[in-house]
């Protein structure tokens, strides 16, 4: 909806940057800031943010039940969406808790690398670790299940069907799941055994699991492994480093001498064949899948059928490229974050964004609806592009100069210094504020009015219509 003469009509003292009130540019909604910028609130439909920046910010959306607070973001942070809830410190110290699929309710606390606690509805789902002395944690730390004793020296870990046993970790490991058994007395040497096994996909499926036999000693020297034994594509890997590698499969095959300078590969799968010599200095490869030419760091053009990556005198100049309709994604870059332009097409309906950035000077965006924002100053943004916690907390900060213009609408705004001078225009009325007020002009069907120091000096209605 934007900005629209009926809200000049109701907020009609401005006095940027003590205070300011004015409609939303590029969204329906209405924002008011004051102390420059060390308040502000916004409703945005049924959102709704409010901060003190950079000290504290909340956004609110009843429409989803969602509540988030910062703290000097990212010091602290609170999360509530629906029944599901979470708060953090550093990401050292933090509670949680929710709903879950099954019904029941659970609880975490965690004072991390050192107390783990979870409490649920369904006991089953307890849990309390204290490292290293003693304890079990579950679905943590991408394992289903840990326990632990005197950690190193008795743990035990399991995922999915995988158990693995371990004393004086990392030295000495047994392990077993669903056809497998292996050990280890590391670095010395280990042995792993995996038979066929079939499994159930989403589909309900039956397919074939390949095994495995893989032995190491001197790690990491000597490898001996054949994998995908029982599958469409069994692969031979031999190695004794860094003197040599090799692998074999039908559909892959792989060389490396003086490992990882020197290597050749044929890949039947993807259609192509690279030769790296040495990597990753000087790097080759044709075929259908994959065409790359490199000499880093002076110049390196790689592509394939979607993909597509670029660099000149790294990292002065870097390209990429992703054409896999409906999206055709585009990144340039210049000394990293000194320079990118990023623009996303869809290829179907020709609609477009698109984000350029020149750090720490500006970040300028325009969305698939062709409304535009250009940002002066951006220190982070350029480098955490999305992150909505440096938008709401940080941003506002060091906006020196803020324009936005909304193109369905005729909506435009620009504001320099927290609308210390700040200008709204749309078909409908014009509006501009200087020197915290001082000056303002305001012209929409009504007619036109200034102000000089508060004080109305002028005003005009539009001419009587004639009979």
């Amino acid at each position: 909806m934007g900005l629209s003469a009926t809200a000049f009509a109701q907020t009609d003292f401005h006095a940027g940057p003590i205070f300011d009130q004015f409609q939303l540019t590029l969204d329906s909604g209405q924002r008011t800031e004051a102390a420059g910028p060390l308040f502000y609130d916004e409703q945005k439909g049924p959102e709704r943010t409010w901060a003190l920046p950079p000290f504290f910010s909340r956004d609110t959306n009843p429409d989803v039940e969602s509540v988030a607070d910062d703290f000097l973001y990212p010091l602290a942070t609170w999360r509530r969406f629906g029944d599901e809830h979470r708060w953090q410190f550093i990401q050292l110290f933090s509670t949680s808790g929710g709903r879950q699929p099954d019904g029941s309710f659970r609880r975490r606390f965690t004072l991390f690398p050192i107390y783990f606690q979870q409490r649920s509805t369904d006991t089953n789902d307890d849990y309390t670790a204290l490292a290293p002395f003693y304890g079990q944690i579950k679905d943590r730390l991408f394992r289903d299940d840990i326990f632990f004793v005197l950690f190193p020296l008795y743990g035990q870990t399991r995922k999915r069907d995988v158990v693995n046993y371990n004393v004086l970790y990392p030295f000495f490991n047994w392990r077993h799941g669903d056809g497998m058994r292996g050990w280890q007395v590391w670095p010395l040497f280990g042995h792993e055994h995996k038979a066929v096994t079939t499994s159930t996909n989403g589909f309900g499926e039956t397919q074939i699991v390949g095994g495995h036999d893989r032995f190491f000693a001197l790690w990491p020297v000597h490898f001996w492994q054949n994998n995908g034994i029982g599958s469409d594509n069994p692969e031979k890997f031999r190695a004794d480093l860094p003197l040599y590698s090799y692998s074999r499969s039908p559909k892959r095959d792989a060389t490396s001498v003086f490992w990882p300078f020197f290597n050749w590969m044929d890949d039947r799968e993807k259609k192509y064949r690279e030769w790296e010599l040495p990597w990753p200095i000087v790097v080759v490869a044709r075929g259908e899948g994959k065409t790359t030419t490199r000499v880093f760091p002076l110049f390196s053009r790689a592509h394939n059928d979607v993909l597509e990556s670029d660099f000149y005198l790294w990292p002065l100049y870097k390209f990429n490229r992703i054409h896999a309709a409906p999206l055709d994604r585009k990144r340039t870059r210049i000394l990293f974050y000194l320079y990118q332009n990023v623009t996303e097409q869809n290829t179907v309906t020709g609609e477009g964004k698109r984000r350029v950035d020149f750090w720490p000077l500006w970040d300028y965006r325009r969305d698939f609806n062709g409304n535009r924002r250009l940002q002066i100053l951006a220190p982070l943004e350029p480098i955490l592009p999305r992150n909505d916690g440096i938008e709401r907390n940080w941003s506002p900060l060091w906006s020196l100069w803020r324009e936005e213009k909304n193109p369905r609408t005729g909506a435009a705004s620009r504001s320099l210094l927290w609308n210390l001078y700040r200008r709204d225009t749309s078909p409908a009325f014009t509006r501009c504020s200087l020197l915290f007020g001082l000056f303002e002009y305001q012209s929409n069907a009504s007619g036109r009015r200034v102000r000089l120091f508060y004080i109305p000096m002028a005003k005009t209605s539009p001419a009587a219509k004639k009979p």
